[in-house]
């Protein structure tokens, strides 16, 4: 596809629920002067473009433009999409605020023991932690790792709290104003003194189980591991035993290596373990944050502009 090529007609292709409904953003982009309308395998290539969830083989031989509501793509066989000339974008940049919220959230969870409240109120029990659990956000350190648009965003809101935010990048990051920031190779030095270690990095070879049995054991045993970005970035095996021997204190995840995350798993029942769905992004604005988006691109791709979010 050529940058001058035209979107007339669009797909949204019938992912369900996650993070909105399909319908939903079909009715919020029924305003712009696109042809708009919910779409399944079988009749994506009545359209020129399809926005998605997840990639599907058949949208590399239907349609001129994917785009994944996701910031993740590391599913779409890129070289198959560029080797066919369909263009890909993505939605980074719409939600970075939407799971800072939610990762700030995690981390005052799990300072203040509410999780645990959560619970024993579902079994009508009325009791007080131990007076050593709870502590104060604005006395501990946090080491973000990954300092894109989530992770600055993230830094941001634990500085605003007061705390001791670190942060680990691939490149150096000078404009968030931490006073430490640690190349990802030496992760085990950066993880040592922190509290709460939040994973806000993209999912990518480098990535791929970066913390694993060693970064635990480097942690503080009252440490916290906070996942808000891709499972397989944590050794998940490796992370149930660092819990299950006390080598760390707990975690808040959202995220797993398989999704949703299975009934046996062991992580279900662990007291200091907060579980949500994948959910961190979720909001009510979230459908209509992708349309603006999509409006644009399709706006430039009539200019013969390079697309916002270009994957490939």
């Amino acid at each position: 596809m050529t940058n001058t090529d035209p979107i007339r007609r669009l797909g949204v292709y019938d992912w369900g629920t996650h993070p909105c409904p399909a319908s939903a953003l079909s009715d919020e982009l029924a305003g712009s002067d696109l042809e708009v309308d919910v779409c399944d395998l079988d009749t994506v290539d009545e359209f020129d473009g399809v926005v998605t969830v997840y990639h599907h083989d058949e949208f590399l031989n239907a349609v001129d433009w994917v785009h994944t509501i996701r910031s993740g793509y590391d599913d779409f066989p890129l070289d198959a999409y560029e080797e066919r000339g369909v263009i890909v974008t993505n939605s980074t940049g719409i939600a970075g605020d939407l799971v800072a919220e939610s990762a700030i959230g995690l981390l005052c969870m799990l300072a203040k023991g509410f999780h645990r409240f959560r619970d024993a109120q579902a079994e009508h029990e009325w009791g007080r932690l131990p007076w050593r659990r709870p502590f104060e956000l604005g006395e501990s350190t946090a080491c973000i790792v990954g300092l894109g648009q989530i992770g600055s965003s993230v830094a941001a809101r634990a500085g605003v709290l007061g705390m001791d935010v670190t942060g680990v990048d691939v490149r150096p990051v000078s404009t968030l104003g931490l006073d430490r920031i640690h190349d990802v190779e030496t992760l085990t030095d950066a993880v040592r003194d922190a509290r709460f270690v939040v994973l806000t990095t993209p999912l990518n070879d480098a990535t791929h189980g970066l913390v694993d049995a060693e970064v635990l054991a480097a942690m503080r045993d009252d440490a916290f591991v906070v996942n808000v970005s891709r499972g397989a970035i944590v050794d998940e095996d490796a992370l149930e035993a660092a819990l299950d021997t006390g080598e760390i204190a707990g975690a808040a995840l959202d995220v797993f290596e398989t999704e949703p995350l299975p009934e046996g798993s062991p992580l279900w029942d662990m007291e200091e373990v907060i579980v949500t769905p994948h959910a961190a992004a979720q909001s009510v604005t979230y459908g209509e944050r992708v349309a603006r988006l999509i409006e644009t691109n399709v706006g430039r791709f009539d200019h013969g502009a390079e697309p916002w979010n270009r994957v490939v």
